[in-house]
């Protein structure tokens, strides 16, 4: 299918009659006392009937301020800051609301809700000065909410519940371990937040995903494309921002018990949520556990090692007042992880395990080990330790923001089989994170941003046997600015960075017998040129980066329900540690990666383009992308001079070059709303990834790019029902089925990739709400299955297509095999309580 079909599209939506959609009715009082805090309530009500709407959530979002209305309609915040703040009013079964509201002169916002089947008005926060309403960004963005990630129990870990959305998917290494991927860029291009923290934890590895608990994740907010302009170098391809739990309403004490089983994997996955507010002092706490046995399909039974054991703990606290807001967070992800490397038996086909050092034989994993939740020798054990705080100070006609973070990151990969308590990997990240800015309106209705952010890193390899990257340090800084301006139906954007990355490594130097017990270790002596057994592991160097990026965008509003947007930016991306100083294996991926110093520093330049149409039964859009890189780094498998596999130190060698590289597609959305309940919701994402080369004629094996998805369609009918069955309310089911088509556009050149089938996939849920008497949940059930349908297939982008023996018998297709069935139940039961009186 060709990029031509949705250009037809584009130009056919076009011609879309432009329609007026249904607005709310609104009240507002005003104050005229200019005072340094002010107060603002009011009543939600139903536009057709004007009875009170209970349990309306009335949200401030820059000012993480939130309130639900009672059995009356009404909400009341007591203390906010001066200023002008969008106020975002939502229940479901009606059109959101979302209006900017000047607190020193209004002092009441009273709301009519319009019934409407569509879920339109998504707010986010990531990439803006200011809360802004998606369709008023240029940038293509997408955010779910926790009513969309609760329905995705059946997803093993934070990033595999949004890998689904059109535009975004992961490169997998079993089902705990997922590593987002963004129209075709994923690695160090994709930028992982919490709360607007970047995430930092060895990320160029393949083996493990994001050190984050998904219990305590309420909302994700996904930038899909260039995001250098405000998250600096590694946003070339995107930014997926997890945000955890809001504060709860004033006066509240909230919290929940939830458990959720998984029947492939066994999966067993528990967490306590409680949170407070009392007259603006902020607290919550999440605790979660889960463990997982080896997953299964039909193809290859269980599959040995795709195990794990996770624990998680959150804490944060702070203060919400006239002032701003200051919160303070601390969290610990602890993750044992097994190492699969898909060894077979030659006859059965039947998994194999390591279990001396000389690996000269290897017996058939028996079932019961198969079936058990225990760690095996060979694992690894993925630590972050992280501090951070979130503030927001008014000063003078704006707001100063301070993010500031530490974050220890301690990974260890423990492969050997008569030595468990050995690391062949041990690697010590530690990064202080920056993020400083000042939001302000220049006149005139001009919205700047100043600000600078960047992070300092301190890398040490420690006691181990494997040293794939060496000890550095690494300081990057990049002062940006954005500015913002409505002209009538314009919205208009534009903005410029400079960033600088400096990279210092430290020398070291091996002696291969000098470890524990006879293994490699660092030479820590003081001349190493004399020294026997001792090999040079990397070379003292340094390096600096530095790019410009900017970017310019526009939404042009021709309706209340028609719009269409553009944006062109230019990204800035400096290479990784691992790919300019890599040389050694990581056990975990099976890799024994090299690097090159000489690398240049990535640029692209990317134009988007959509249009969105929003009526009473139908929500449809279309957006086109193509981004153009220069010195796109990637790597490629090194064969001998007879064809096969080159192997170091037991592990397949690959080696990281740089080319130009053009990513283009697109991606199309149609939900309709034939009936109040009824939702039929369809997309379909379309990437294509060209090399390039670096001049002359490209070989057909090098054209393609790795890891970019394939053609995908998905298709959910849902019913959500308003009603209630007895004590039974907020019942939702759902059927949906996802097409991906053949990737035979794949990276062939040196064994790296091989052709993926086209598969199909069924999926199916229900759950609902049981309430007490006073219409209060009770029990909340979430049920999911994926692959209903049990179809044995292997996704192009999962690593574990390519773990097997070096030689698989005729006939027999190589690798490991994605999830058979699976069905979720989740269970949570909330609980709360009033500490005062007042609403």
């Amino acid at each position: 299918m060709k990029l031509k079909l949705i250009s037809s599209l584009f130009i056919l939506f076009l011609g879309l009659p432009a329609l007026a959609a249904n607005t709310p009715i609104v009240t507002v009082k005003t104050n005229p006392a200019e005072e340094a805090a002010g107060s603002l309530s009011g009543t939600i009500t139903d536009k057709a009937d004007g009875k009170p709407i209970i349990g309306a959530t009335v949200n401030i979002p820059d000012l993480k301020m939130g309130s639900i209305t009672g059995v009356d309609g009404k909400y009341n915040f007591r203390s906010v800051s001066k200023g002008v703040y969008l106020v975002q009013v939502s229940y479901l079964g009606y059109a959101t609301y979302n209006q900017r509201v000047d607190f020193s002169k209004t002092s009441v916002l009273n709301v009519q809700l319009q019934a409407s089947s569509l879920e339109a008005g998504e707010v986010i926060i990531t990439g803006v000065s200011k809360a802004t309403e998606i369709k008023r960004s240029p940038v293509p963005m997408v955010a779910v909410g926790k009513t969309y990630l609760d329905q995705r129990a059946a997803s093993g870990n934070i990033i595999d519940q949004v890998a689904n959305l059109p535009g975004v998917s992961a490169v997998t290494t079993g089902p705990n371990v997922s590593k987002p991927f963004i129209h075709g860029l994923g690695y160090n291009r994709v930028i992982t937040l919490q709360d607007g923290i970047r995430q930092e934890g060895q990320q160029w590895g393949d083996e493990h995903g994001i050190e984050v608990d998904q219990n305590s994740i309420d909302r994700i907010e996904i930038i899909k494309g260039p995001a250098s302009l405000t998250y600096g170098s590694d946003a070339i391809g995107g930014v997926v921002n997890l945000i955890t739990a809001a504060p709860v309403p004033e006066g509240k004490i909230l919290g929940s018990v939830q458990g959720i089983y998984g029947t492939n994997q066994g999966l067993l996955n528990g967490s306590f949520k409680l949170q407070g507010n009392q007259n603006g002092l902020v607290w919550g706490t999440v605790i979660s556990a889960k463990e997982a046995k080896d997953y299964q399909n039909q193809h290859d039974g269980r599959v040995y090692a795709t195990g794990y054991q996770e624990k998680d703990a959150r804490v944060m606290v702070g203060v919400n007042k006239s002032w701003g807001y200051s919160y303070f967070n601390a969290s610990v992800f602890d993750d044992e992880q097994d190492i699969p490397d898909g060894s077979r038996d030659s006859l059965t086909r039947k998994f194999t395990k390591q279990i001396t050092e000389d690996d000269a034989f290897r017996p058939i994993v028996p079932e019961s080990e198969l079936n058990s939740y225990k760690i095996p020798t060979l694992h690894q054990h993925v630590q972050l330790y992280r501090i951070y705080n979130n503030s927001n100070f008014i000063l003078g006609n704006g707001n100063l923001l301070v993010n500031l973070g530490y974050q220890f990151s301690h990974r260890r990969e423990y492969t050997h089989p008569e030595d468990g308590d050995i690391a062949g990997l041990n690697l010590h990240l530690s990064t202080y994170t920056y993020d400083v800015k000042y939001n302000f309106n220049m006149g005139k209705g001009y919205e700047t941003t100043f600000g600078v952010n960047g992070q300092y890193q301190n890398n040490t390899i420690g006691d181990a046997t494997d040293f794939p990257i060496p000890a550095y340090h690494q300081f990057d800084i990049g002062p940006f600015f954005v500015v913002k301006k409505s002209y009538g139906k314009l919205d208009l954007s534009a903005g410029a960075r400079f960033d600088v990355r400096s990279f210092k490594n430290n020398a070291a130097y091996v002696d291969t017998i000098g470890g524990p017990k006879g293994f490699p270790g660092l030479y820590t002596g003081s001349n190493p040129a004399t020294a026997p057994n001792v090999v040079s592991q990397f070379d003292a160097f340094s390096k600096t980066f530095s790019g410009f990026s900017g970017s310019l965008g526009a939404t042009y509003n021709v309706s209340d329900a028609f719009l269409f947007k553009g944006n062109i930016a230019r990204g800035f991306r400096a290479p990784s540690i691992a790919e300019i100083s890599a040389n050694g294996p990581d056990p975990g991926s099976q890799i024994y990666h090299i690097g090159d110093k000489n690398f240049k520093s990535e640029f692209s330049l990317q134009e988007d383009i959509g249009a969105f149409l929003t009526l009473p039964n139908i929500s449809a859009s279309v957006e086109l992308f193509n981004n153009d890189i220069s010195n796109y780094i990637y790597q490629q498998q090194v064969l001998g001079a007879d064809g096969t596999p080159v192997y170091t130190q037991g592990y397949t060698t690959f080696t990281y070059v740089q080319s130009k590289a053009k990513i283009y597609g697109g991606e199309v959305n149609v939900d309709l709303h034939p009936i109040s309940w009824l939702h039929f919701e369809n997309s379909l994402s379309l990437t294509y990834g060209e090399n390039k080369g670096n001049g002359g004629k490209v070989a057909d094996s090098l054209k393609y790019l790795p890891f970019i998805p394939p053609l995908h369609t998905h298709s959910e009918l849902r019913g959500n029902f308003k009603g209630s069955i007895g004590n039974i309310k907020s019942i939702y089911v759902f059927a949906g089925f996802d097409h991906y088509s053949a990737q035979n556009r794949f990276f062939a050149a040196y064994g790296t990739e091989t052709a993926t089938p086209g598969y199909n996939l069924l999926s199916a849920g229900f759950g609902g709400n049981i309430v007490n008497k006073a219409g209060q949940p009770v029990l909340k059930l979430f049920v999911e299955g994926t692959n209903l349908a049990n179809v044995n297939y292997q996704s192009n982008m999962s690593r574990l297509k390519y773990f097997d023996n070096p030689n698989v018998p005729d006939g027999i297709r190589p690798g490991i095999f994605n999830m058979g069935r699976n069905i979720s139940f989740k269970v949570v039961v909330p609980f709360g309580f009033n500490t005062n009186k007042k609403s």
